[in-house]
């Protein structure tokens, strides 16, 4: 059985304070660090243009690129040295939906779940969504590409800002869990019918909506070097221990853990 990760693999640009450092990016990308060592049997499915952006991942015989005509661009810019939690964000909000034709004939006949991780709003179509619902294995969901829409441009990028995302209910219908940070959870509220809400906040630790509210502590780090992608290994550490029958309290507990080993390095866990 295998678990399958989809997303858009991407070209950042990281700037905190004076520094800048260029780097691959995407949650398929930090996910696939955590699966290796904690859920090994996984597939890797990446949308972009640029094929040489998958020589950074882990293990290459587990991961396939979906071609499209452009790749995802971030800039990621933390103007606080002392203060990595604020974020101001960039991007080239590329459109290159992954579609169900595009899948065909690439999965693996046996499925644990799937983790989704648009980076905005073109990346999974309900089409597609409905498509990857009718294998009935479990959906774990990050909800950020959803609710991102193009604002103010900045050289040819654009600002990132948070919106209500209509299709939202039917999206999340049948999802098994969705995962989202304090502002995202600001803009669409917790009144979805699935099974786990997971919602993070950098240093001031998570929760777990399910019957009821679980809080989960963060694990301090007192050298952080890089945020990049902390949310992203949080969510595959947390659904790499799920899959197991770990419980919601433990699964969040390895994912702070993680997570915080993460901010100790630039780049992946």
């Amino acid at each position: 059985m295998t678990l399958v990760v989809i997303g858009p693999v991407t070209k950042d640009l990281i700037l905190i304070g004076r520094e800048k450092s260029h780097s691959v990016g995407g949650a398929t990308y930090f996910q696939s660090f955590v699966f290796e060592k904690f859920y090994e049997d996984y597939l890797a499915l990446v949308n972009c243009d640029d094929e040489s952006l998958v020589e950074d991942f882990p293990d290459l015989s587990k991961v396939k690129v979906i071609k499209k005509d452009n790749t995802h661009f971030f800039i990621n810019d933390y103007p606080f040295e002392d203060n990595l939690n604020i974020r101001n964000q960039l991007s080239n909000f590329a459109h290159i939906p992954v579609l169900p034709s595009d899948l065909e004939g690439i999965l693996p006949e046996k499925i644990d779940g799937f983790v989704i991780n648009p980076l905005n709003r073109y990346d999974f179509p309900g089409e597609t969504m409905e498509y990857l619902k009718s294998f009935n294995v479990p959906i774990f969901l990050s909800i950020q590409g959803f609710l991102r829409i193009p604002c103010k441009p900045v050289n040819e990028n654009y600002t990132i800002k948070l919106d209500y995302f209509g299709e939202l209910d039917s999206i999340l219908s049948e999802v098994c869990a969705i995962f989202m940070d304090e502002a995202e959870a600001k803009v669409i509220g917790f009144d979805y019918d699935v099974d786990e809400i997971v919602i993070t906040n950098g240093s001031f630790g998570s929760r777990v909506l399910a019957d009821g509210e679980i809080k989960i502590d963060s694990v301090k780090c007192d050298d952080v070097v890089d945020t990049t992608g902390c949310g992203d290994t949080y969510m595959a550490a947390y659904v790499s221990h799920r899959l197991k029958n770990c419980s919601i309290e433990e699964s969040g507990n390895f994912a702070s853990l993680i997570a915080s080993e993460k901010l100790k390095h630039s780049g992946h866990y």
